[in-house]
């Protein structure tokens, strides 16, 4: 079992940056990701990343987030930019328990217990 934890949620002015952190109770060395449920919406992918660091992005977030891990602290981060208010929503740390990674939350076993992040405009 690996347990996570997020933290870093907030609220923030439009245009406005946060970095969310996911710290992991097991060394992990495979696919994490975040994801995302707004108000009123469904589980959205938002960043994957491989154990060698392949990352994928969501059209919606390309160029405005990064996403990043440091296996020593058995870290995931998510750094948001240029935050608009359709990005409030509650953001999941999740992991796989396969290398190979996917941008369906059907496809993660673990998940954080979700840090919220709200824009106003």
């Amino acid at each position: 079992q690996v347990q996570l934890v997020e933290s870093g949620g907030g609220s923030v002015q439009a245009g406005g940056a946060l970095r969310l952190s996911c710290v992991a109770s097991t060394h992990t060395s495979n696919c994490m990701g975040w994801f995302r449920q707004g108000p009123g919406k469904e589980r959205e992918g938002v960043a994957t990343i491989s154990s060698d660091g392949e990352t994928y992005y969501a059209d919606i977030v390309k160029g405005r987030f990064t996403i990043s891990r440091d296996f020593a602290k058995t870290a995931l981060y998510l750094q948001m930019n240029s935050l608009k208010p359709e990005d409030t929503a509650v953001y999941y740390c999740a992991a796989r328990e396969f290398s190979s990674c996917y941008t369906d939350a059907r496809y993660f076993r673990f998940w954080g217990q979700g840090t919220q992040v709200t824009v106003s405009s």
